[in-house]
């Protein structure tokens, strides 16, 4: 396999029915974004713009658009690294595997060998580098900007590489995909802003550069080896690093080359070096993965030094959105990828499910095992040990709500079957026992739910043992809402959503949410476990993706979490149920994405037939 620059991958996706080109001239400020956006939701083939306004090069969308294409790139060797995964937990299990089989598929083992050359990083000489052949600035790079209010154009698809200045080891070395923003804002014409959040690899390079009073050297490579961008948002077990398993998945050894102390990846399409100190600039507004902007704050700002590029460069790029979009792709094949990982990191923990419509981190649904006390009746023990585990876990620590089902209760229980789980979990949570809060804790950066900039709270609900109620899936009868909620609609079985009037400040709504919940009827809620308060019921309700959507990314558990018979005792929250979540869109939280009505105009009338982009969606 071994695709060294997206030029030679495309001959391949082309033959196979995965590439579609566009010969017209295409406008990189929103037209691209709004055309990437249709591909994704279409599963179209990945496409590439022959002709950008204002650029020097082509750029590729969709290339992750589908698992039937992420397959399709990685057929080779996706087998084998998923065996080196497995290896990583559990080695005694895969060479009693190996031993077993071999005799029945020789070449599936023989393979393993060259896997793990192809892990090990091979320095070259910069003047047999592709990526080195070629210099250029920033403003003539593809322009994307993919939301209205985005600050500027962004590069969506950046490798990230950095160095531990105490211990500069390419097997110690981070790999990561944090946006990069290379215009607009205060931005000179050879800076970028570079958005990493907290728990992330580059966050303690740039701290021990800072101790050691010298600047950090980053490269931000753009392209290569479709593996490459893959291993950059791979949450890798210890001791496995991004440039090994790159080199791994890619089918090819990952080829470096140093120039001026900078790291660039040989085989880039692009490769930006420069260097990071203690100065930041306001970066953003971004469209982001949970649905809405990322907001302005102060960012690290990268001096460049220079823009390399390969002959045949060409630019890839995606668009983040609220999910499903195409990053969804690279969820799916991490979930395949590391499972085998799990109960190995994280003992008696059977599977993990970060929920994609919900944003990733805002909800993460678990699957634990509860053993610790059999001769007993059932009930949250172990499992509590375990969600402690797991907000401890890598990025996992950054979850807002962790919902928890001991697996004894339900062997054939689904982790990704939501509507299920969420079925079972609320026929046996008990809402006196089962609520665990963290408050003034740090969430996502991304998530506007909180009280600050990575400030917010935290709530595992756990539930183990028998069912303790039976759930509706219509709205009770005799239901009696206070006059100010209106509109119920039933999201799930035993998940009810109301609309209420707008939310004012938290100097009020507490409340003005209690007398609401005094004025419920208890007889009324058989079968109601959950109420939604949203801005509109009925679209909250209307599908699954909406409600996750809605619920999670809208509040903050601290703040927004009620309940119908709520009391304190000894410092533990907890109410009779149900339970009630606040999701209205609140004065501090960050505007949704709307696309820009005359740029979908211009993308409609380019559908129609005779028309660039007609038969492609």
């Amino acid at each position: 396999m071994g695709f060294q620059g997206l030029a030679r991958l495309l001959p391949e996706l082309e033959r196979a029915g995965h590439l579609k080109r566009i010969s017209q001239e295409i406008d990189p400020n929103l037209e691209m974004a709004e055309i990437q956006r249709r591909a994704y939701l279409a599963g179209a083939p990945a496409l590439l713009f022959e002709n950008v306004i204002g650029s020097d090069f082509p750029a590729l969308g969709n290339l992750y658009g589908t698992l039937e294409r992420c397959h399709f790139m990685f057929r080779k060797t996706i087998d084998r690294v998923k065996k080196a995964v497995s290896a990583k937990a559990d080695p005694p299990a895969l060479v009693k595997e190996a031993l077993r089989t071999a005799w029945k598929q020789p070449l599936q083992w023989l393979g393993m060998p060259l896997t793990g050359i192809h892990a090990l990083p091979k320095k070259i000489s910069p003047s047999r580098a592709p990526v080195l052949a070629c210099k250029t600035t920033l403003d003539r790079l593809p322009q994307i900007k993919s939301w209205p209010m985005d600050g500027g154009p962004f590069v969506t698809l950046p490798q990230v590489f950095s160095r531990d200045p105490n211990n500069p080891s390419l097997m110690k070395a981070n790999l990561g995909m944090y946006r990069v923003q290379i215009a607009g804002n205060e931005y000179a014409l050879d800076e970028v802003g570079i958005h990493y959040q907290i728990h992330r690899g580059i966050g303690i390079h740039h701290t021990e550069a800072l101790k050691r009073g010298e600047p950090l050297k980053v490269s931000i490579f753009v392209g290569g080896n479709p593996a490459d961008s893959f291993a950059a948002v791979m949450p890798l077990p210890e001791g496995l690093s991004e440039l090994m398993f790159a080199g791994m998945l890619g089918g090819n050894r990952f080829r470096y080359a140093e120039v001026d102390g900078h790291i660039v990846s040989a085989d880039a399409d692009f490769c930006i070096v420069g260097t990071i100190s203690g100065e930041t600039k306001p970066e953003g507004p971004f469209g982001d993965h949970l649905g809405y902007y990322s907001l302005v704050h102060p960012f690290p700002v990268m001096k460049v030094d220079a823009v390399y590029h390969r002959k045949d460069a060409i630019w890839p790029f995606t668009v983040v959105g609220r999910p499903p979009q195409e990053d969804t792709s690279f969820g799916k094949m991490i979930h395949e990828i590391t499972v085998p990982m799990v109960p190995v990191s994280l003992p008696g923990v059977q599977a993990l499910h970060a929920v994609d419509a919900a944003g990733v981190h805002p909800l993460l649904l678990v699957l634990g095992s509860e053993r610790y006390v059999p001769y007993e009746e059932r009930k949250p023990q172990e499992i509590l040990t375990q969600a402690n585990a797991v907000l401890g876990f890598n990025q996992c620590s950054l979850a807002k709500y962790l919902f928890i089902a001991a697996s004894n209760d339900d062997p054939n229980l689904d982790i990704d079957d939501i509507p299920a789980f969420m079925k079972h979990l609320l026929e046996r949570v008990d809402w006196r026992r089962d609520l665990h809060f963290q408050t003034s804790t740090t969430i996502d950066t991304l998530d506007y739910s909180g009280t600050g900039l990575n400030q917010g709270s935290k709530l595992v609900i756990a539930a183990a043992g028998k069912p303790v109620r039976n759930l509706t899936d219509t709205v009770p009868e005799k239901l009696t809402l206070p006059g100010d909620w209106t509109d119920p609609h039933m999201a799930l079985p035993g998940i009810m959503t109301v609309s209420a009037p707008k939310f004012e400040t938290y100097d009020t709504e507490p409340r003005r949410m209690e007398d609401w919940i005094a004025a419920l009827a208890a007889d009324g809620l058989e079968g109601v476990a959950v109420i939604t308060v949203v801005d509109d019921s009925a679209f909250a309700a209307k599908t699954l993706n909406n409600w996750l959507w809605n619920t999670f990314t809208l509040s903050n558990p601290s703040h927004d979490v009620y309940g119908l018979g709520a009391s304190i005792q000894f410092k533990h929250w907890s109410c009779q149920g149900p339970l009630v979540i606040d999701a209205r869109l609140k004065p501090h939280n960050a505007p949704p994405l709307l696309e820009d009505e005359a740029v979908t105009a211009r993308v409609d009338a380019m559908c129609d037939p005779g028309n660039c982009l007609h038969g492609i969606f």
